[in-house]
């Protein structure tokens, strides 16, 4: 019992990281109608951008990672991502995917093809005992400062005027054209926010995954399947859905660890079986 209690307190910290994946793609795609294969090329970018302003500047400046990618992202959307609004989605998925390729290779070009190690900071090594749980310290601020970056996405987007246009443009663009709102610029500032969340999630995870170009291909499945699972333009179901990812992933990794890479894709399957839209999935009209 002490085990699968202390494997899945361990299973929530890494699904907290794909929450914040996942939340990224929904956004993308309920204000863009996008299905972003790059997101997990922006998590990688994320990884390498705060390991080089680790070794410069020290930790502190770890946290202007994900500023640095949003802002990538927002030049990504600018220059070549709004050919693919308004043609056929298979458009955007193989323009995606090939800034995914690209971003990759540039990596590779820049810092290498080796693994990195990215050490987590001094006062955040050791373990927590609480008890029957072990966690280490690191894992614990990684729940921490999710849930806090969760907490003001949702402020953000409930209690500001930017916020609510971006709720009312993933219902009706439309109508916010007709208003007088530049849906250029509303658009730029979505594909910025999704791909901050994705270096937030990038520059958590590096400490715990060795960081290297591919490091993308093991949080970009798992964010789709989160957001598979959560349901399509659910917030709160990317939350849940993260969370019994990593737990699942986390138990099967302990006691059957030859099914830990299928574990995920079963239980998505399960879920679909019961509910095609996902445990907390809306209908979104303008795609349907």
């Amino acid at each position: 019992m002490d085990v699968i209690v202390t494997q899945v307190a361990n299973g929530l910290a890494l699904g907290f990281i794909y929450v914040l994946m996942a939340i990224g793609l929904t956004i993308i795609f309920g204000q863009l109608g996008l299905v972003n294969f790059a997101h997990g090329a922006f998590l990688a970018l994320s990884a390498y951008v705060g390991l080089a302003l680790y070794g410069r500047f020290g930790w502190a400046a770890v946290a202007l990672a994900p500023l640095v990618v949003a802002v990538a992202g927002m030049l990504a959307e600018r220059l070549l991502l709004r050919l693919a609004y308004g043609r056929e989605p298979l458009f955007g998925l193989i323009l995606t995917f090939a800034l995914a390729l690209l971003m990759e290779a540039g990596i590779r070009s820049i810092w290498g093809s080796a693994n990195h190690a990215f050490p987590p900071p001094q006062f955040l090594r050791g373990v927590v005992e609480w008890g029957p749980v072990l966690l280490t310290r690191y894992r614990l601020a990684v729940v921490g400062v999710t849930v806090s970056v969760l907490l003001l996405l949702w402020a953000w987007l409930r209690c500001t005027r930017y916020g609510r246009i971006l709720r009312a443009a993933a219902r009706d663009p439309e109508m916010i054209g007709l208003l007088g709102i530049n849906s250029r610029r509303v658009f730029t500032g979505v594909f910025g926010l999704g791909t901050f969340l994705a270096g937030v999630a990038g520059v958590l995870a590096a400490p715990l995954w060795s960081v290297a170009p591919n490091m993308s291909e093991g949080a970009l499945m798992p964010a789709f399947v989160t957001v598979t699972i959560g349901g399509l333009g659910s917030y709160a179901g990317a939350v849940v859905a993260g969370l019994l990812v990593g737990v699942v992933s986390a138990l099967t990794v302990q006691f059957w660890p030859e099914a830990s890479a299928a574990s995920m894709y079963v239980l998505m399957i399960v879920v679909l079986l019961a509910r095609p839209r996902g445990l907390l999935g809306e209908r979104w009209e303008r795609f349907e």
